[in-house]
């Protein structure tokens, strides 16, 4: 079930970068809660942050909509990679 949350996030964050083959992501499942990490290359990192933190932030409400359909609760991280 949490795999259809880590192609959403994946599908997301590879539209916006301009190095696509670099995105990565990790997920970890505990019980209702699952937790994703987000890597990006250095030099698109800003994109998927956002000016102010607006763009991680939309992510993670579409992430959190999303979970909440399937019965489960996401958290994103982004990392460096």
């Amino acid at each position: 079930m949490s795999s259809e949350l880590g192609d959403l996030v994946l599908y997301l964050a590879r539209s916006l970068v301009d190095d696509p083959d670099a995105v990565e992501i990790e997920e970890e499942e505990y019980g209702q809660k699952v937790h994703f990490r987000l890597a990006v290359s250095d030099e698109d990192k800003g994109k998927v942050i956002g000016k102010g933190g607006r763009t991680a932030r939309a992510f993670r409400l579409l992430m959190g909509a999303a979970a909440a359909k399937q019965g489960l609760r996401a958290e994103l991280e982004i990392i460096d990679s």
